[in-house]
């Protein structure tokens, strides 16, 4: 079916331009969002983790003494280790202190509802214990499987788990980037095998997997395979009900991703959020999405070395805020080391978010955009299944008064602080659908914070004030 789209957003910068219809076979096979029971729990979450783990954690980042600049699990990249010496490094990975349910019980305390693991990254190195390669857990001193683990300890506590799978793989003999004569594509026909075939046996050996996160789709020669990824991904489907695909996956016909040639999202919700948040609801165009964040600026795999700035624990709050009341989810990378333990600094962070979301997380869970006027002290959520309002605060005013400004017909009712002594606030009505929200004269706080508000609607306007000829 075609369907005729005015606009189209580019893919990476998320710019508008005007485009013609155009007949894909393997474009967006949905207008709108997923409505199912999966797609709804997803939508809901609001907080997740991201695991990045691999023998990339060996060298941590450094190479025969020398730093390296990149992401640390992208280390085998650079010029300056030998892919050989590289390719030999999990008969060195021994993670005997990895214990799966502290990993579990952390996050749990942090407030987790999903968690999104890495199988496999770009190294081509199987934490799982592939029939189809060596270069695999199985193979290592360390010898047991840690996706089972991982999955099996994080089910328990109640946490939904997605895999991570990296397209790329530099390791296998059929990879290339992209494919320039007829050897090329003989040798790539072998590798889409060995990637559908890795895919199924993940989704086979863990069937209780939400939902599949990609990465390295970017290279020429994948964007080329439309109707392969196009029936692969409908074979995945169908061996776990519900499975959730974001839009990284999929090249349409002409070699698009995320969106196809006619602007519409391919996949089950927006992966363009990296490291950035939408400035506005309109940024997100009516799309599911997420955020998936890094502490230091550009780290996800474990670096020895965090340089530069590191985000603090309210950055981190505000940033999941931001990202609920834009309708989209949350979610925060962790890097393990090489022995399989979280670093402090980050199980820090962990257990700080984690007591903030204890006392707030109504305003986190279920909750969505409120399409009421944003202003300068912070962000409004609303929960989807209460229709009940919050206010986080993240700049506290000098006067001590929030402006609220209501869309017409829509008064204020009360307000309350959202802590256990749920203290009632004192409502100043300035002119119809503005009102001021008094907080105490002496308070300070050196957190966000949570108001919860109630509001009421008329028929009409209650008042009529009296407005300035001009």
């Amino acid at each position: 079916m075609l369907h005729r789209i005015p606009t189209v957003m580019a893919q990476e910068n998320h710019v508008i331009e005007k485009r013609t219809n155009i007949s894909l076979k393997y474009g967006a096979h949905r207008l709108g969002k997923r409505t199912d029971k999966a797609m709804e729990t997803w939508r809901n979450y609001g907080l997740g983790q991201f695991i990045h783990w691999g023998v990339y954690s060996i060298p941590g980042g450094y190479w025969n003494g020398k730093y390296y600049l990149g992401a640390a699990e992208w280390i085998r990249s650079w010029k300056e280790v030998p892919n050989k010496a590289y390719d030999t490094l999990y008969k060195k990975f021994n993670p005997k202190n990895f214990d799966a349910m502290t990993w579990a019980k952390k996050a749990q305390n942090m407030g987790v509802k999903y968690v999104i693991i890495t199988t496999k990254h770009h190294d081509g190195f199987c934490m799982w214990p592939s029939k189809y390669t060596n270069y695999s857990i199985a193979n290592t001193p360390y010898k047991k499987d840690v996706i089972e683990a991982l999955v099996n300890a994080y089910n328990q506590v109640g946490i939904d788990v997605y895999l991570y799978f990296s397209i790329i793989d530099w390791k296998h003999k059929g990879y290339r980037s992209s494919l320039k004569n007829d050897q090329d594509r003989k040798a790539y026909e072998k590798f889409k095998q060995f990637t559908k075939n890795q895919l199924v046996e993940l989704l086979k050996r863990y069937p209780s997997t939400k939902g599949l996160w990609f990465d390295g789709t970017w290279d020429d020669a994948w964007k080329e395979q439309a109707a392969f990824v196009d029936s692969l991904g409908t074979e995945l489907r169908t061996l776990v009900p519900g499975l959730i695909i974001g839009s990284r996956f999929r090249p349409d016909d002409l070699g698009n991703r995320h969106f196809d040639a006619n602007g519409n999202m391919m996949g089950d919700y927006e992966q363009g959020w990296e490291r950035k948040l939408p400035k506005s609801i309109e940024d997100v165009h009516g799309n599911d999405w997420d955020c998936v964040m890094t502490i230091p600026e550009n780290q996800w795999g474990y670096h020895s070395d965090w340089r530069g700035h590191i985000k603090t624990v309210n950055e981190l709050i505000e940033m999941m805020v931001k990202s609920v009341s834009l309708d989209g989810n949350f979610v925060l990378n962790f890097g393990p080391n090489s022995m399989g333990v979280i670093r402090p600094e980050e199980t820090k962070i962990a257990s700080e978010i984690g007591k903030w979301m204890r006392v707030n997380n109504q305003a986190i869970y279920n909750c969505g955009y409120l399409n009421w006027e944003k202003q300068d002290w912070g962000y409004y959520t609303t929960s989807r299944k209460t229709n009940e309002k919050y206010m986080v605060v993240f700049n506290l005013p000098v006067s001590r008064m929030l402006k609220v400004r209501t869309p017409n017909r829509v008064s204020l009712s009360n307000a309350y602080f959202n802590d256990t002594q749920k203290q009632e606030l004192t409502i100043e009505k300035i002119r119809n659908n503005e009102y001021y929200i008094h907080l105490p004269k002496d308070m300070d706080s050196d957190t966000p914070f949570v108001i919860v508000i109630n509001d009421s609607i008329s028929k009409t306007d209650s008042e009529n004030y009296q407005k300035a000829k001009i």
